[in-house]
């Protein structure tokens, strides 16, 4: 059973910046792609960023720019560097795991941005 586990979300001012890692049970190049997911009240859950193991790499149009996503070899983590954050950027983030035949999820860290 694979298992990924958030870190890093909090409270923090517009204009801040936040650092999430999803450290995986496993190896992080055993999955063809990682990345986070955000789900705001009433709202679907949207892609955030993701990662191909080939380090191809995708993000919402809302986060380019701003958002970061990368591996720690070291730590098997996969992280968000989130910067210059919004109030519309306050969600709960997930971290998601995909290889050929299973599809993973974290149980999510909360990011909230308020003054």
């Amino acid at each position: 059973q694979v298992q990924l586990v958030e870190s890093g979300g909090g409270l923090v001012q517009p204009g801040g910046s936040l650092r999430l890692s999803c450290a995986a049970s496993r190896s992080i190049y055993s999955f063809n792609a990682m990345g986070w997911y955000r789900q705001a009240p009433g709202k679907q859950r949207e892609l955030v960023a993701a990662r191909t193991l080939g380090s191809l790499t995708n993000y919402a149009d809302s986060v380019k720019g701003r958002f970061t996503i990368s591996r720690d070899n070291v730590k098997n983590t996969v992280n968000l560097q989130m910067n210059n954050l919004r109030p519309e950027d306050t969600a709960v983030y997930y971290c998601n795991a995909r290889d050929g035949e299973n599809d993973y999820w974290g149980r999510g860290t909360q990011v909230t941005v308020s003054s």
